[in-house]
């Protein structure tokens, strides 16, 4: 996998890819169109946010680089490579439980609060990609 050296990208099979770790700089780019909404990144070595709508979807401290991140009506699902572990909040429903899956294994579960945030760490450091699946409990 690579970084996503146009910051944003739609993929053949609906899902978008995003962020680049390996920026010394901070990028954006913003108003971007993929299938009716429009979409907001901000990027680098130490922060990859993304927003939806104005809306906050995900954020990583440091930054990351994320493919196929696809959302669905239970949750959504990606692929994350970043250069040390991260921690990952993804925007979801408010106040609903979530079992965490991260390479295939469940990571356990985890419920949202009111603002529908959920936190994950994900060990990334010398490990390439990731998985990263969370779904409605």
């Amino acid at each position: 996998m690579a970084v996503v050296s146009e910051l944003l990208r739609s993929e053949q099979n609906g899902s978008i890819s995003f962020g680049n770790h390996k920026l010394d700089a901070k990028a954006k780019l913003e108003d971007y169109k993929h299938g009716g909404d429009l979409y907001k990144v901000k990027t680098y070595s130490t922060m990859t946010k993304l927003e939806k709508n104005g809306l906050f979807l995900y954020e990583s401290v440091p930054g990351t680089s994320v493919n196929q991140f696809t959302e669905t009506a239970n949750g959504v699902s990606f692929t994350v490579e970043g250069d040390s572990d991260a921690q990952i909040t993804v925007g979801l429903k408010d106040d609903t439980e979530y079992e965490v899956f991260v390479a295939g294994e469940s990571a356990g579960k985890m419920k949202t609060g009111l603002g529908g945030k959920l936190n994950l760490s994900v060990e990334l450091a010398d490990m390439g990609e990731r998985e990263v699946k969370v779904v409605e409990a």
